[in-house]
């Protein structure tokens, strides 16, 4: 289990960006445009570095749902190898047994 602080800073994280998605967007397209003034496009860059550190897409880390374990989580079922082990093991996953040859 992963510690309850990584967690939710995660979790926070996750908010951030649902929060400050649409004007990031805008201001990375303003900055981005060549066509538009040098010195607006540093005013939006400006703005851009004014938003929280956290509200970065980068900054979100791919964590399991279950555990919170941060390394070897498949994203698509968003569980780390491990609960998904424990999970097809206990018969959880419907089509997924255990390989054995």
């Amino acid at each position: 289990m992963a510690k309850a602080s990584a967690v939710n800073r995660n979790k926070k994280r996750i908010k951030l960006n649902k929060k400050f998605i649409e004007k990031r967007k805008k201001l990375k397209k303003i900055t981005m445009n060549k066509k538009i003034s040098l010195d607006e496009r540093f005013q939006a860059q400006l703005k851009l570095s004014k938003l929280p550190r956290n509200s970065s897409r980068t900054r979100i880390k791919n964590r399991c749902e279950i555990t919170g374990r941060a390394h070897g989580v498949y994203r698509k079922l968003k569980v780390s190898r491990i609960a998904l082990r424990e999970l097809t093991l206990s018969g959880k996953i419907p089509g997924m047994v255990k390989s054995s040859w």
